[in-house]
């Protein structure tokens, strides 16, 4: 039997992945297929450019924590263009590989810029970040790694902070179960998005993080499919 009063501290197996560039190009594959299909990248653009819409900026820099290899930047990239809004968009991640395949397939997005670095620990105060996103990454965090990610990013960013998560649940866990039958090629991605959506959250968890981060106002909604998107707005402090 699955729990799913829990979040599983079990290590997804790409967090240690030594495969072959090749094997991850593959997997990822496999993952952004899934977000595709199911509406995941819309989610994200949606509340980045509504976070920047009443802005006056004329450009507006936003980092991706987490960006694997950058299938979201570059969403960001296309919407920017067509919307006539200018982005400096930087990729970090801690995964080499992932960054090699990143800078391949980004080679027409120069507003796009990535860097190999510890989320938690490196320091980018220097980079005037307006907006930090984060995309499925959330989850790989224990519950003190969340809220000392979520902090720290709110401290980093003018405007604030967008997070797109899962839901932990066993509708969502048995239909990925279903999903990967058809859509999914590699076991590594099946096995992963299983334990991802074990690793996930429920509402209330979210919003007893809410309360450990400072200096932001929060909205929190569950979008299809069993996704969470936490919307964080700085707030000035006097």
């Amino acid at each position: 039997m699955v729990d799913f009063k829990r979040r599983s501290s079990e290590v997804e197996i790409m967090d240690t992945f030594s495969g072959t560039t090749d094997e991850l190009e593959t997997i990822l594959k496999d993952i952004n297929r899934v977000n595709k299909l199911l509406g995941g990248y819309k989610i994200t653009l949606d509340a980045v450019f509504e976070m920047i819409s009443t802005g006056l900026k004329e450009s507006y820099t936003i980092l991706d924590m987490g960006c694997a290899e950058g299938t979201m930047l570059r969403k960001l990239a296309d919407e920017g263009r067509k919307r006539n809004i200018k982005l400096h968009l930087i990729g970090v991640d801690l995964n080499g590989q992932g960054l090699e395949l990143a800078e391949l397939y980004s080679t027409d997005y120069p507003e796009i810029t990535y860097q190999k670095a510890d989320i938690l620990t490196t320091d980018f105060s220097q980079l005037n970040i307006d907006v930090i996103m984060t995309t499925l990454t959330l989850h790989h965090f224990t519950d003190e790694g969340v809220v000392q990610f979520v902090n720290r990013f709110v401290k980093l960013a003018s405007i604030g902070v967008v997070i797109n998560d899962l839901e932990r649940s066993p509708i969502a866990y048995f239909l990925f179960k279903a999903f990967s039958f058809f859509f999914i090629k590699t076991e590594i991605a099946k096995k992963d998005g299983l334990l991802s959506v074990r690793r996930a959250f429920k509402m209330n968890e979210l919003q007893d993080f809410a309360k450990q981060v400072k200096n932001a106002s929060h909205q929190i909604q569950w979008k299809w499919a069993f996704r969470y998107i936490w919307v964080l707005k700085k707030e000035v402090v006097d």
